[in-house]
């Protein structure tokens, strides 16, 4: 067979790279690297794909469907953990794999997860809007208003149990924190969701989103927790319902949130969100440190290179394509 070629979309980065150059052809073009950032959609992939002469694709957040899949690909290589830039059904129908990612930002989004929560019991933002504005010293000194419980010897709760929920846990345990887990397909998992949340002083939420854990959170759940208690959210906020989370927090029965994903992933200005000083708000980068990309990088190479070597690769979203 002739030498790859691929044409690379996704942010790559390491060793890995260097593997990738060593077994194709490689056409360098990650769209994070333009401003504004540059996404595809499938009509513009599949000219670009032809313009390249390209018969491996790796991307990230490009639009995989329709006319891609009518060049000639030996596979399609997506960044994340869950393939869902790509049209898996119809790369199988055209008979190509579809590589991808999973856990490739688990060790990211659980720090993420603890720097959430120690920023919404300690009050950071709230410490450090005083220092820039000199308010440090008003009606009551900052030992008295930011006084708060550690976090050594409090509960949380994970909701959710994969490659997050587990990166988390054992960094919550560091941290001298009791963790109970919630998630009916691992059967390590040791309790239901109705008791993590009365029992949990965090609640993190861990869960991919699906018809059954869509809005899983909700007004009863919200008001099932224990209160003062903080929820934290670096998964996706379809998870939970916002306004219920909202009306929680300013009546006071939730101590605070950290939240790291939101519904069109902007918020207005005016938003009740944005009002709360008990809430801290990320614009959903968990994910985003340089050793992601070498993590993805590392994964999707190795099984680009088991497939032109004729094996089976590790992480194939569709293995009924492969013979």
């Amino acid at each position: 067979m002739s030498r790859p070629r691929a044409l690379v979309t996704a942010p790559l980065r390491g060793p890995g790279l260097d593997r990738l150059r060593e077994v194709a052809d490689v056409e360098f073009d990650p769209w994070i690297e333009y401003q504004p950032f540059r996404l595809y959609g499938a009509d513009d992939l599949a000219a670009r794909l032809a313009e390249a002469s390209a018969d491996l694709l790796v991307c990230e957040a490009d639009e995989c469907r329709g006319p891609v899949f009518e060049q000639p690909l030996r596979a399609v290589a997506s960044t994340r953990g869950d393939p869902t830039n790509v049209d898996v059904a119809g790369a199988t129908a055209a008979g190509i794999p579809v590589l991808h990612a999973p856990g490739r930002n688990a060790d990211g989004v659980a720090e993420m997860a603890v720097a959430l929560m120690f920023a919404v019991s300690r009050r950071v933002v709230l410490g450090d809007r005083d220092m820039r504005a000199g308010t440090v010293f008003g009606d009551t000194i900052p030992y008295q208003r930011y006084r708060a419980w550690q976090m050594a010897g409090r509960t949380v709760g994970l909701v959710g149990l994969g490659a997050v929920g587990r990166a988390a846990k054992w960094r919550f345990e560091g941290l001298g924190m009791r963790v109970t887990a919630y998630d009916p397909y691992q059967p390590d998992a040791d309790c239901e969701l109705d008791e993590l949340l009365a029992t949990a002083d965090v609640v993190s939420m861990h869960a991919p989103v699906t018809l059954e854990t869509m809005g899983m959170i909700g007004a009863k759940q919200f008001a099932a927790m224990r209160p003062g208690a903080i929820y934290v959210n670096t998964a996706r906020a379809a998870l939970h319902d916002t306004d219920a989370l909202v009306e929680a927090l300013a009546s006071g029965h939730l101590g605070g949130a950290g939240l790291d994903h939101v519904q069109g992933e902007i918020l207005p200005p005016d938003h009740p969100l944005t009002t709360l000083d008990n809430v801290v708000l990320t614009p959903h980068v968990g994910g985003a440190t340089y050793d992601t990309e070498v993590n993805q990088t590392d994964m999707v190479v190795e099984d680009i290179c088991r497939l032109l070597a004729g094996e089976r690769p590790h992480h194939l979203a569709n293995p009924e394509v492969w013979q």
